[in-house]
């Protein structure tokens, strides 16, 4: 599994737990939807910290907070 995969199930978790969509937190964080698309879609293959940043902001969590899950410790074992 490739990094920006993870990112991208990490993020529609959180978006899943909060009962907002990926537009939603685009649009409270700031970060434009062709951003998250290019993300999802793979187009992106880095986000960056910015973009990160900024839909923690949006979810009301740290970085930290974002990448202290499973998925990330499954990933950074293998």
């Amino acid at each position: 599994m490739k990094v920006v995969n993870v990112v991208t199930k990490r993020i529609l978790d959180l978006c899943k737990e909060r009962g907002i969509t990926p537009n939603k937190l685009g649009t409270i964080s700031g970060v434009e939807p062709s951003t998250i698309t290019s993300i999802f879609y793979g187009k992106s293959k880095n986000p960056g910290v910015v973009t990160l940043k900024a839909l923690c902001d949006g979810l009301n969590i740290t970085l930290y907070d974002f990448f202290n899950c499973p998925e990330f410790k499954e990933f950074l074992e293998d």
